[in-house]
C-alpha cells in the first residue's frame, strides 16, 4: 500500500506562482511508479495535467499547461513536485497526485493511488 499526501495549495494571484508536493510513503519502490498531478474544477471532471517517468527522464504535459507548469521528483526523497508559474484563474482547482507501478507515461490515467488532494484557487 502507497500513501501519497500532497501539500503547498493556497491563494494566488494571476501570474503568479506555487509549488506542490506530493511525499509518498509505506512499502514502495519509489522510482518504480510514473508519478502524475490531475485537477477537478468544480462542476468538471478530473482532468490530467502533467506526468514524469520513475527516472525522472521523461514527462509529459496537458496543452492547456505547457510551457507554464513543470513536474519534477526526487526520488531521495520519495517526493514529485508540481511547479507552476504563470498562473490563471482558470487553473482553479483541486490538484491530485497520483502514482501508477511500472509502465509508461501514458498509464498515469489509470492510477493504482491518490493523493487527498489540495485547493489551488487563483484569484483575478
Amino acid at each position: 500500500q502507497v500513501q501519497l499526501v500532497e501539500s503547498g495549495g493556497g491563494l494566488v494571484q494571476t501570474g503568479g506562482s506555487l509549488r506542490l508536493s506530493c511525499a509518498a510513503s509505506g512499502r514502495t519502490f519509489f522510482s518504480t511508479y510514473v508519478m502524475g498531478w490531475f485537477r477537478q474544477a468544480p462542476g468538471k471532471e478530473r482532468e490530467f495535467v502533467v506526468a514524469i517517468s520513475g527516472s525522472g527522464a521523461l514527462s509529459s504535459a496537458a496543452d492547456s499547461v505547457k510551457g507554464r507548469f513543470t513536474i519534477s521528483r526526487d526520488n531521495a526523497k520519495r517526493t514529485a513536485y508540481l511547479q507552476m508559474n504563470s498562473l490563471k484563474p482558470e487553473d482553479t482547482a483541486v490538484y491530485y497526485c497520483a502514482a501508477k507501478r511500472g509502465g509508461s507515461l501514458s498509464t498515469i490515467n489509470t492510477p493504482d493511488y491518490w493523493g487527498q488532494g489540495t485547493q489551488v484557487t487563483v484569484s483575478s
